[in-house]
């Protein structure tokens, strides 16, 4: 979603008993203080190696090529998308990534690549699946799920599969959203994951795991549970989890027909943890059952209804209240993710549209101990603005891509609480809704790939001395 297009139109544990990586990190963010280290020096712009176009500034010593263009051909002929979003890297052969990456594509315009293979001829997002080097030579590249709508961010799972989300509730039997695209012409529902594996083709929708504006999901190997994050950009947002018949890792794939839960925060129902949080806030956690994860719409409601209709059955039973909620990534059974609009207002910023008046918060969910708690706050736009998708690096430090209205950023927070800036996103004429998304690093941690999501997408790979700072 081009978001900044639309935004323009007693539980509480004490600080001192949190240990491990990002013990300190709420503290700082939330009292606007960054201590110094972390990064890799200041930024400058540097030259795609693919034409010398200035794409991209970077810290001393690092290069980038971009590749898989929007507009480019797969190797069946057909064109690649546009707005390319969350991603995943999985090691191929030799030194090779095979990466699986989404297409944020809205609206019954008609899918890419092979229409017959499409879950809907009429919706035009999905996944592409490339082979490529380290230095971003594209080998293979074809498409891998089509007929989708709104494909954001998603997840890697251990057993080389992709889960790709749908941020979106629209179908045939919903009134058209904020866009105004027709869904009269869809022919399916829409607002599932999709599992999608390295080697092969996508199957239908995970109905079970729930019909909303899925956005981003982490698999916990020690539960046996896909969590999952709501982008309800207008309205308030939820983190569930879906708990399948069958463990994945027995199973190799993600079954249908499991149970979907949204989490609350224990003794306080409908906790709003939207809004500023105090310092080291952490919650003990439960989970709420979701009675009709699925459901079909009857006389076409109005779409802003049926966006809410999942999360409104949790918060009927004391689930949390979230504002946006889109990166999530799974570290050492740590579930991080990201609140783009979460937090308080900070002196000197107007507060955004849509639901969320903050700049953003990081929040980790401990899969063994069911504890909630605040990593970081943005104390300001200018510390860190709308953060969106995330991933991790071989060290453990976050990488942040933002998704601000100004420059955007990609950001890294150490587990030591340094926040930094790594790359910034040259503005390009006529594509002011460009962002960073789907940051993952190949296999051995030697480039960090990453996307821009706009019109004229296209995807990157970054290497250099990684060594030399926090990631």
């Amino acid at each position: 979603m081009d978001r900044r297009r639309f935004l323009a139109g007693s539980s509480a544990l004490a600080a001192a008993g949190v240990a491990g990586p990002f013990a300190g990190v709420a503290r700082a963010g939330v009292n606007g203080e960054t201590r110094p280290g972390g990064g890799y020096g200041p930024l400058k712009p540097v030259a795609d190696e693919r034409d010398g176009a200035i794409r991209l500034h970077l810290p001393d010593g690092f290069r980038y090529a971009s590749f898989s263009v929007a507009g480019d051909r797969f190797g069946d002929g057909s064109t690649v998308p546009s707005r390319h979003d969350g991603m995943a890297a999985f090691r191929g052969p030799g030194n090779t990534a095979i990466l699986v990456r989404n297409h944020e594509v809205n609206g019954p315009v008609g899918a890419f690549g092979d229409p017959a293979m499409a879950y809907d001829p009429a919706a035009g997002g999905g996944t592409s699946t490339l082979r490529v080097t380290r230095y971003g030579k594209v080998i293979s590249a074809a498409p891998s799920l089509t007929g989708t709508q709104m494909n954001c961010s998603g997840g890697p799972m251990p057993w080389g599969a992709w889960v790709t989300c749908e941020e979106t509730v629209n179908g045939p039997d919903v009134g058209n959203d904020f866009t105004g695209q027709d869904n009269g012409k869809l022919t399916q529902k829409h607002g599932y994951i999709f599992e999608v594996p390295i080697d092969g083709r996508a199957s239908g929708p995970i109905r079970s795991a729930g019909r909303f504006a899925h956005e981003s999901a982490a698999f916990d190997s020690f539960t046996g549970a896909v969590y999952l994050t709501e982008d309800n950009f207008a309205f308030a947002s939820g983190f569930y989890r879906y708990l399948p018949p069958k463990n994945p890792l027995r199973a190799g794939r993600i079954l249908d027909g499991g149970r979907l839960q949204m989490l609350a925060v224990r003794g306080a129902p409908g906790k709003d943890l939207s809004l500023g949080q105090p310092r080291g806030a952490a919650y003990q956690t439960t989970w709420v059952d979701i009675d009709d994860p699925d459901p079909t719409f009857i006389g076409t409601p109005v779409n802003d209804l049926a966006v809410q209709a999942v999360g409104n059955q949790g918060r009927a039973k004391g689930a949390a209240i979230f504002s946006r909620l889109e990166g999530a990534i799974n570290h050492h059974g740590t579930i991080y993710f990201t609140s783009t609009q979460g937090g308080a207002t900070a002196s000197g910023d107007t507060p955004p549209s849509g639901f969320g008046k903050g700049r953003g918060q990081v929040w980790a969910y401990e899969t063994w101990s069911g504890r909630l708690r605040l990593v970081y706050e943005s104390p300001g736009s200018v510390t860190l603005d709308l953060p969106d998708n995330v991933t991790a690096s071989p060290r453990g430090t976050l990488v942040l891509c933002e998704d601000g209205a100004g420059d955007n950023y990609l950001r890294g927070l150490t587990s030591r609480g340094e926040i930094f800036d790594f790359s910034r996103l040259a503005p390009v004429a006529g594509d002011s809704g460009a962002e960073f998304a789907g940051s993952t690093f190949g296999p051995g941690g030697h480039t960090l790939y990453v996307n821009v999501q706009s019109s004229a997408g296209m995807s990157f790979a970054i290497w250099g001395p990684w060594q030399r700072g926090g990631f």
